[in-house]
This record gives C-alpha cells, structure tokens and sequence, in this order.
C-alpha cells in the first residue's frame, strides 16, 4: 500500500461551541448524502482518506486549515451526521476513551449491516493494527489520542487518526483505506500528513527497513535470555549516543530533536518477547501484532538489527503532505494543482445540490474559495 501523507497541525486550547458543533452536524448530513448518493459510499470513504479533501470538508463546515479540532470535531460530526441515516456507512471510535470503543462499535456496525462474523473480525484487526503501526512502527513522537475507524454496509474501511506531541504541542494525522492496504507494515497509509520534518524518525514501514524487519523477527524469535544479552550489549553504558548510529545529524538538530524516546529503552516488555518466542511470528506484521508489543520494544529490536547485525532501518521521517496545498515559490513543495481542484470541484457540486438555504450555501461556497490560493479558480 502506498503512503500518501501526514500532517502536522498547532494544538488549541478549548472546544467547539454546541451552536457549531449543531451546525457542522446539519451541514455535513448534507454534503454526505449528496456524495453518496452520487458517487457511493466506496468513493465517500476514498475521499475522507484523501487529506486535502477531510481539509477543504473540514473548512466548509466552519474550521480553519490549521486547526487541530479539524480532525477530532470534524470525525465526531460524522459519527454523529451518519447515525441513524440510510447512508451504509458508520464512525467508530473517536477521541481519547472513545477510541477505546472502536471494537464494539464495529462489531455492532457489522452485525447491523449483516457482515459474516470473519468480516467483523477482520475489521477489528484493521483498527487495531493501524493504531499499532502509528503508535509504534513509526516512531515520530506523536502518541495517538484519536481514532476514528469508517466502516461501510460492503465491508470497506478508512481510519483518520491523530498523535499528539506535548513537547511542542503539535499533532500529526494519519490516513488509511482499505483498498490501499496490501500489508499492514510496509508503507500501508493512503495519507500521514504534517508541515513540519523532524531530523530523525524510526520508520518501520518503510521499505528500505525489510531486512531490519526481518532481522527483528528472529531476534524476538530466540530464547529471552539470549535476546536480553543482546539488549545489555547496547546499553547507554557501551554507548555514547544514539547520534552516533543516525547518519547526518548534525550536534544543533540533535539537541534540538523533541522525540527524546528515541534513545534505547530502558525497559522492555519481557513478557511480550516471551510470548513472541512461544508464538514464533512468521513474519514483522505478525510480531507487531502480539499484545505488549509496544514502542519501546519495537525501538529495542530495531536497534539490536542494526547494531549488532548491521541491518538498519529508516530514520527518515515519512512525512510527504502539508494540510496546506503548499506554495506557489514551491515551498514546502509545490502546490498539487489536480489534487486541489479535485477536491474543490467535488465540495462545491454537493455543496450546491444540498437541500440548504441560499444564505449557508453562499456561506460555504465562501469558506471555499478562502481555502484556496488567490490565482485558484472554483
């Protein structure tokens, strides 16, 4: 599956008003039922993965592009606007305790749209997988606080989920779909989008990190004893730095670097790598898979593979999409021209079919046009 993007966005205090949140809900009942019932539910849920148009969606109903209750509102309105409709489609999940939730929900989900009991499972295997795979194949220093996990009546999926770093107070959102998803470790986002690139991330997916993958996996796979002498080999006390082993990183960027976890851990979860022995993984989806299997013991093992077997894996932060289209001096990138009339051109059809009054339809038509460059045309 290929990786479309991650996004980064400046945390504000507060919560949406009840007013705009009643609104937003109005609002996008409307919208949705007109993309479904023009283009179906499959393309509903390639467009939520798509995160220049969840942007657009999200400023249409009355937040800015930055914003970082665009993604956590934005998911809540939907859960909200689907229940109940005879759209074929759920939101399960949410933020914080609410993602707790996803499981149930998506069993009751599939139950109510008559999905066999092996559908279901698969289901709740893609939320938890993809929720491992952020929190801790890819090590960027954004802990997730936010899943929400789109289930469609034919048995097609998207995740929108977001991780938060307290230190600098930003997040980073992430996208999945499942007709992307061709295996759950290698490169599986439809999206992870962000502004900013840090120096270094410990990037698992990533293809360039398959031997170190694999090397990871048949650590976990010997006898504990013998992976904690491992661990002891490259203990802070026989290493100066974890600098050392990443390559052009410069003193400044170093201390400058907020993801501080990065360093070896200090524990493990020996009762995860017990179970991965008895368990024998085939392969590195299979040992991500195993409950206790966290970051900081995915952070060990990768380490242990470079360094003792000299099988690295990407440190290079996989970040590709602004929330922003970019600029036209081509900084950060060059704008996406297609990508953006796209998702435009698909807003503003529905906005203009909706069953709204002239006033909210001028209103939203208006938000539009401020969320794209000064030379755009709509």
């Amino acid at each position: 599956m290929k990786r479309t993007g991650f996004a980064e966005l400046p945390l504000h205090d507060g919560k949406a008003p009840q007013w705009l949140v009643e609104r937003m809900i109005k609002l996008a009942r409307e919208i949705v039922a007109i993309i479904v019932d023009e283009h179906g539910r499959e393309f509903f849920l390639k467009r939520v993965s798509d995160p220049y148009w969840f942007q657009a969606f999200g400023c249409v109903l009355g937040y800015d592009w930055h914003s970082s209750g665009v993604t956590t509102v934005v998911t809540g309105v939907l859960k909200t606007a689907l229940k109940g409709e005879d759209f074929g489609i759920v939101v399960c999940g949410g933020k914080g305790r609410a993602s707790k939730e996803a499981p149930l929900e998506i069993v009751k989900a599939g139950e109510a749209f008559n999905l066999s009991t092996g559908k279901i499972e698969s289901l709740q295997y893609a939320s938890r997988m993809s929720g491992k795979v952020d929190n801790a194949a890819i090590q960027a220093g954004y802990p997730l606080y936010h899943h929400a996990f789109f289930v469609s009546e034919d048995g097609k999926w998207a995740v929108i989920q977001q991780g938060m770093n307290i230190n600098d107070r930003t997040a980073r959102r992430y996208h999945w779909l499942s007709d992307h998803v061709e295996n759950f470790v290698v490169e599986p986002h439809k999206a992870i989008v962000g502004d900013a690139r840090r120096p270094i991330v410990l990037d698992m997916t990533a293809r360039e990190s398959e031997e170190c993958r694999k090397t990871s996996v048949d650590v976990a796979k010997e006898r504990t004893e013998k992976v904690a002498r491992m661990f002891e080999m490259i203990r802070p006390a026989c290493q100066r730095s974890l600098q050392e082993w990443v390559p052009n990183m410069s003193t400044k960027e170093w201390k400058d670097y907020v993801a501080e976890f990065l360093s070896m851990p200090f524990t493990i979860n020996w009762k995860a790598l017990k179970r991965a022995y008895e368990v024998q993984p085939r392969n590195y989806e299979e040992l991500l898979g195993i409950k206790g299997v966290g970051p900081s013991t995915v952070r060990g093992l990768a380490l242990v593979a470079e360094i003792i077997y000299g099988d690295k894996p990407s440190w290079r932060d996989p970040v590709k999409y602004s929330f922003a289209y970019g600029g036209k001096d081509g900084v950060p990138y060059p704008v996406d021209r297609k990508a953006m009339d796209e998702s435009i051109s698909i807003l503003r059809e529905a906005v203009e079919k909706a069953r709204l009054g002239d006033r909210e339809r001028l209103s939203m038509l208006q938000k539009l046009r401020r969320f794209v460059p000064p030379d755009a045309k709509i």
